[in-house]
């Protein structure tokens, strides 16, 4: 059985829900929860842009894309999703980061993205 890490955020608090729709997370149970079978921290939970999904594309992960045998709707912006946590600090060292919840971002993700650079890009 996989243990889930304590649901807590960047701010030391409970984590708040990300989204339910589209229902997102590493456990696609509407948070950013991790484990350490989270090999890629689906940690940060971010508002989609269009810029940004251009950018994921680019790269090669296609988030905009819908894949019904993945159960995937795709994403379009606005919609908030949990993303890998090295996605983000890529897509913010190239200018085109999306805003974050940090109340919906799991403190593991300052493993990787420091604290200063996700409320420089905070939503909340």
């Amino acid at each position: 059985m996989i243990e889930k890490d304590a649901e807590i955020n960047v701010l030391g608090e409970a984590l708040a829900p990300c989204s339910t729709n589209p229902v997102t997370g590493f456990f696609r149970d509407g948070h950013c929860n991790t484990c350490a079978e989270d090999t890629g921290s689906h940690t940060v939970c971010a508002v989609m842009t269009d810029e940004f999904l251009a950018f994921s594309k680019y790269l090669g992960n296609d988030l905009s894309t819908p894949r019904p045998e993945f159960r995937f709707p795709g994403l379009r912006a606005g919609d908030r999703w949990c993303l890998c946590a090295a996605r983000f600090l890529q897509a913010h060292a190239e200018g085109c980061a999306p805003r974050v919840s940090l109340a919906s971002t799991h403190r593991r993700a300052l493993e990787i993205v420091p604290l200063d650079v996700l409320e420089s890009c905070a939503d909340d």
